[in-house]
């Protein structure tokens, strides 16, 4: 009888907690449960317990979360385009189409990547990012052999088998390292900082500027050391250990650790609706505002135009008179304009209106386009350099800032997983346009005009997209 009794006290107690884990979560329910004690396997770093405000290790780690994605990133697939698809066999039309159909496949998932994030929470979701992202660049790495390999068992040697293992690749590839790690990295960042957001943002978007443009370089060491498969098992190496880094460090809510953002301390049982005065949107409600389609437009066309003519850089300048190594050069300043307008403007974020800020953006894809357009001219580098630089600078802001300022931090995953969903697809669209244009009309003028009509029409549609706050 004692043990009987006993056993129904421990299960009392595990009911107690699943309740007051439904309160927490109500949201999420008794399901949240499993994720929580997963969230405290990994429990020798204690944000609660930690020197000082854990958002600031959060921002650290967040932020090496956007490097970590680079492989999955254009700048980083695009160094690897031309021996990759010369070992394979592949056009470079066939390649970009390749790349587009890849991506375009996972741009269907990051919606749901975005709920996954809301559910699960970022350690867990990062984790299985970077395993995912370790995994595919091996599998990039023996993709001429696997080729060969199904052209030998088959007996059946076509352009068609190198081109779907291709598909597959970019899919997991984009999906794993362009979308779920950036995704989660930039949100957790944003859940753990308020009023100093754009200011926490700003340093952040320092080094992760100065990543995307050393990455071409690194990448490109790299290759010609080890060659472009040896490169690429070096980079999955590197993601074993920050797969582990995730592990100790990647938080998600501060309030689970009885904080706040920007770091007070809160009483106990309190939930993160709780401190977010503003009204939080569901993904279906932000869809319904002109700010959610118009800030994600402009973004999606800087994921577009800045995608494409990454992708192509090389054929892009030589078109132009100018060789490869000018091509890969204009990353580092191109950072620099980067650095300096996401320094500036973030910090600005905290005291401005975004709007403001949006149509500096679309300011700058007008002057990228220009350049694209006057290559040849002698100011032609400089307004790509500057434009490009302006753009991504902005993009780091408004990508960030944008969704937890209009619609709370209740759902962030789902909302900013479906511009992510959008930007993914807008990037996948960039290259086989640049490519396709290129080939109909021997010059990549004719995508720049096409560009110009879609920055006109998001000028004009974005003339009202306020705040829905």
């Amino acid at each position: 009888m004692y043990t009987w009794c006993k056993q129904q006290l421990v299960l009392v107690k595990y009911l107690c907690l699943a309740h007051q884990l439904e309160i927490l979560a109500p949201d999420r329910g008794i399901s949240y449960l499993c994720p929580l004690m997963a969230k405290s396997r990994f429990s020798i770093i204690r944000p609660e317990r930690f020197p000082v405000f854990y958002g600031y290790v959060i921002a650290i780690a967040g932020t090496l979360g956007v490097v970590a994605s680079m492989p999955g990133q254009t700048v980083g697939v695009s160094v690897f385009t031309d021996p990759v698809k010369d070992a394979l066999g592949l056009t470079r039309d066939q390649f970009s189409l390749a790349y587009m159909l890849g991506t375009i496949m996972s741009s269907f998932l990051l919606g749901r990547a975005g709920v996954w994030y809301d559910r699960y929470g970022a350690k867990i979701v990062s984790f299985w990012a970077t395993i995912g992202l370790m995994f595919t660049l091996v599998l990039c790495s023996y993709s001429a052999l696997l080729s060969t390999a199904l052209q030998d068992a088959t007996g059946y040697s076509h352009w068609a088998l190198p081109f779907t293992i291709m598909i597959l690749l970019f899919f997991l590839l984009r999906f794993s390292g362009q979308g779920v790690l950036t995704l989660v990295s930039r949100n957790m960042i944003m859940k753990w900082f308020d009023k100093r957001r754009g200011r926490i943002n700003a340093l952040s978007g320092i080094v992760r500027s100065f990543g995307f443009s050393t990455s071409p370089l690194v990448f490109s060491i790299l290759i010609d050391d080890m060659g472009w498969q040896g490169a690429w098992q070096y980079i999955a190496v590197a993601l074993a250990f920050f797969a582990v880094f995730v592990l100790l460090f990647f938080r998600d809510n501060p309030e689970d650790y009885g904080l706040i953002p920007d770091g007070k301390i809160i009483t106990s049982g309190a939930t993160f609706q709780t401190h977010d005065k503003r009204q939080p949107y569901t993904l279906a409600e932000a869809r319904q505002t002109r700010a959610f389609w118009m800030y994600s437009l402009v973004l999606s066309f800087n994921a577009f135009f800045v995608t494409g003519i990454t992708f192509h850089i090389v054929s892009v300048f030589e078109l132009a008179g100018f060789g490869r190594d000018t091509a890969i050069s204009i990353f580092l300043p191109m950072a620099i304009v980067a650095i300096i307008t996401s320094f500036i403007f973030n910090a600005l974020s905290d005291w401005v209106k975004l709007k403001y800020l949006l149509f500096a953006m679309i300011a700058g894809g007008y002057v990228v386009v220009f350049g694209l357009i006057t290559l040849a001219q002698p100011w032609g580098i400089y307004l790509i350099v500057g434009g490009s630089g302006i753009m991504g600078g902005l993009f780091s802001v408004l990508m960030a800032i944008t969704w937890p300022r209009f619609y709370g931090r209740k759902h962030l995953g789902a909302i900013s997983g479906k511009t992510m969903s959008m930007l993914v697809f807008a990037s996948a669209i960039g290259p086989y346009l640049f490519s396709v244009f290129n080939d109909y009309f021997g010059s990549y003028t004719g995508v720049g005009w096409l560009s110009i009509g879609l920055l006109l029409f998001i000028t004009v549609g974005s003339l009202k997209a306020d705040n829905p706050q």
